[in-house]
This record gives C-alpha cells, structure tokens and sequence, in this order.
C-alpha cells in the first residue's frame, strides 16, 4: 500500500498527540473440526487449535507495531459459537469448555477471547439452553472469556423468550459475586442483527461463514477527530465538519488496513475485515462525548446530539469505505458510558439519561453499551430496555445491542470503577414503572415488514 509523505506525518501527529492507536486486531479461528461427542475430547481439540493457530499472534503483532511505530492496545480471539461446538456432546454444563479456552489464551497472550455465543433470534435449541445456563458460573470463574447472544434479527424478530431469559442472565451473573460489581457483565452482550466479523468485545465472534482463520482489525481515533474539528474553527458549518471528519477517517482507516495486512501476511491467514468504530477509551480527550461537544454542543446529552451522532456516524463511514474494500464488523462509533470519561461525566451531572443514550443508538455503531444500573433492577426490567433496544435494530436494519450491568448494593447515584479500558460510570436510575406484564408474554415479536427483502 503506498502511502504519500503527509499522510505519514499526519499518522505520527495523531498517533503522539490525539491518542490515535489500533484497538484491537483479532483473531478469528473457527472450530468446527474441534466438534465430539466427547465434552473432555472436545477441550483437547479446542486447546489444542487454539494453541496451534494462535500461537505466533502476539508477537508478530508486536512485531508490526514496533516496526511501524503504530501502538496496537489489544490483542484478541474470536472462536466459532461454542453453543455448536458443544451440540454433539451429552454435557449438561459448557463451563468446562469456558475454563479450557480461558487457560489456552492466557497461554497465547491474548487479552480477551469472544466466543462463548448462541444464535437464538428465533428459537432456542438444546444446546442454546444449556450455554445460556452456563453463563453466569462460566463468567464468573474466568478471565478473558466473554459471551455474546444473538436475540433478534430484521428477518426473523425478536425472541422475546430469549430476551426474558437474558434478563435473568444478567441479573444472576452480576449477583453470583457481588463483590465484583457486575465486572463478569462486562463480558456479555447481547445482539440484533448480530454480525459474524465483529473483532470488538464482548461480542467478538467468528461467524459459521467465515474462513478457517482471518484477522480482523478494530480502529481508535476519538481523539483524532475531536482535534481535527477544534482546528476547523467554530465559524466551520456542519457540512465542513462532515468533510473534514470523512478525510481523518479515511486516514486512519488507511493505517488500519496497513495494519490488518500486515499482520495476516505474516501469519498466514485472511485478512477479513477492518471495523471501523470510533471506540473510546477513558483517557481525556479521547472521547465520542468530546467529538460531539467540539462540533457545538455544550454537554453530550442535551438536545441535538443524536443529529450530531447521526453526522459522525456518516461520516466516518463515507470515508473509512473509501480506504478499505474489506470494512466490516459493526463500523461507526461506540457509546461505551463507563469506557468514554466524559460521557460518563455527562451522564453524572443529569445531561446525559438512559432515554437519550437509547435515542442515540438509532443513529450510531453498535447500541447501550457498559451501562451501570441499580443492583435491585429487576430482571424483566433489564428485558424491557433489551427489548426496546432490539426493536430499533430490527425496524432500523441495523446492529444494536445492550451491555448492561446490575451493580449489587449500589443504587442510582453511586459510581462504580473497573480501572483500565472498562474506565468508571454513574449508576443511571432505570424507569420505576413496571414492564413485567408485557416482557412476560414471552412469544416472538414478528419481523417488520422491511424483512421481506427477497
């Protein structure tokens, strides 16, 4: 890939300045000839590819990031469902497979490992039920292992039933150690329009589509954009900031695919896509809050930023799929509120409501994401705002999802802080009405009327 002069000044610009960095690259290894009907035989092989697909990932990354003076913060695997892997096996637990592939990454170096999935958003199989029940003991009594759960689709509806149970999901992961604060429900998501490239976690997965192994690449750059607009002057209108915001994407997308490129010649394997959310991290002026508030707002939260969100989000769109052929995964910018400080801020001095982040994921990447709510929440309310958040996937044709996390003890108010990439956030108070009646007539909420593309 040629790159001009300026563009490498401006990369080393933003990579000492605006916190420009590679988020992740990731690792998809699929697993399907691990499947036994043996759960302890299947462990083997699942260690066993693990190890032998895996094992240079880390330091050829490292390589490349040294080599090219690009900071890569993370390094990840994305496996193949194990609800399928385990199908064939007469276990009543997944739990042993979790701790398998949880030592096996910690073995290759890998920070998280995304996988531990099911694909329900139209019905539950045998083997669907029994890793929904895993979830919690398997959460709980790993480290890098994180689960992600397909409730709904554009084509299919939404489950209802799976939506109720994820609900009492959550509730029993946050509660089977309260002394953690729900950090094990930082490693769980669930999904409308799911996709199978995802290199982002906790739902990172590889898809039954894809190749035997790729490497997917998820971008930063919060801070990049942010710094690009502020340099635009206030007096710029809003379709000199979508301009210019298109033409910083396009950058740091080309330094993405450079990246992905690199890393999957060296190892091998396809280069399957580059993602290119905006995602956040906790540290100043990294912040999708700050991009919108360099555009004019004077909080995130107040009226107008879903519309700013909606020009972000186009924007960084129009101009990553001009650098990249491969754009992929969930691609646009990321509401993580305990992961971005000054969301978290917002929403701590009553700019930012659980409402308005909602209205926001009609517009943005992914949906209500790291979200802390009082530990006494009830499980049908959790489904209520999983199931208003599935809608807007469903009707929008658009991913979205919920990371919501029940803190034990706490109410709305109280902080709670993980430290590192998971950051800090307000408890934000959820609605005192009750939407236990509708949630619990369970059924499928049928496809709109959108889903009849063929």
């Amino acid at each position: 890939m040629w790159l001009a002069t300026d563009e490498v000044l401006d990369t080393l610009r933003m990579i000492e300045s605006e916190h420009l960095d590679i988020r992740t690259v990731t690792l998809g290894i699929s697993l399907q000839s691990c499947v036994s009907s043996s759960m302890q035989k299947t462990c083997e092989r699942v260690v066993r590819k693990i190890l032998t697909v895996g094992k240079n990932l880390v330091p050829i990354v490292e390589q490349v990031a040294d080599e090219f003076g690009i900071p890569i913060v993370n390094k990840r695997l994305a496996l193949s469902p194990l609800a399928y892997i385990c199908a064939a096996t007469d276990a009543k637990s997944y739990v042993p497979l979790a701790l398998a592939v949880d030592k096996a990454a910690a073995e290759v170096g890998v920070d998280y490992v995304g996988g531990f999935s099911a694909l329900v958003h139209k019905g539950f199989k045998d083997c669907d039920r029994i890793l929904f029940d895993s979830i919690p003991e398997a959460l709980n009594s790993t480290t890098r292992v994180c689960s992600s759960l397909s409730l709904a689709s554009t084509k299919a509806g939404i489950n209802m039933d799976a939506v109720c149970r994820f609900g009492e999901v959550v509730l029993k992961t946050a509660h089977m150690a309260p002394e953690k604060e729900g950090l094990a429900c930082c490693k769980l998501v669930c999904f409308c329009n799911m996709v199978e490239d995802n290199p982002f976690i906790a739902g990172a997965m590889h898809g039954m589509g894809e190749s035997e192994a790729a490497i997917n690449v998820g971008i930063s750059g919060p801070g990049v954009v942010s710094a690009a607009i502020k340099r635009l002057g206030p007096d710029a209108d809003l379709g000199q900031v979508a301009e210019i915001v298109k033409r910083t994407a396009f950058k740091i997308t080309r330094m993405g695919e450079l990246v992905g490129r690199e890393v999957s010649r060296r190892m091998g394997v396809n280069f399957g896509i580059l993602d290119l959310s905006l995602a956040p991290t906790p540290a100043r002026g990294d912040s999708v809050a700050e991009v919108l508030e360099a555009m004019g707002l004077e909080r995130c939260g107040t009226h107008g930023t879903t519309a700013a969100l909606a020009l972000l989000n186009d924007a960084v769109k129009k101009g990553g799929a001009m650098a990249s052929s491969y754009v992929g995964g969930l691609s646009g910018a990321f509401i993580p509120l305990s992961e971005d400080e000054e969301m978290a801020t917002c929403a701590g001095i009553g700019a930012l409501s659980l409402d308005k982040l909602e209205a926001m994921t009609s517009v943005c990447s992914v949906g209500l994401d790291m979200i802390a709510v009082p530990g006494d929440t009830s499980a049908e309310t959790i489904a209520g705002i999983v199931a208003d958040e599935m809608a807007i996937g469903m009707v929008n044709s658009k991913t979205t999802a919920v990371r919501i996390l029940p803190i034990p003890g706490k109410k709305a108010g109280d902080t709670v802080d993980y430290g590192g990439l998971l950051g800090a956030a307000p408890i934000i108070d959820v609605n005192k009405f009750s939407s236990a009646n509708f949630v619990n007539r369970r059924g499928r909420i049928p496809a709109p009327l959108q889903g009849l593309k063929n």
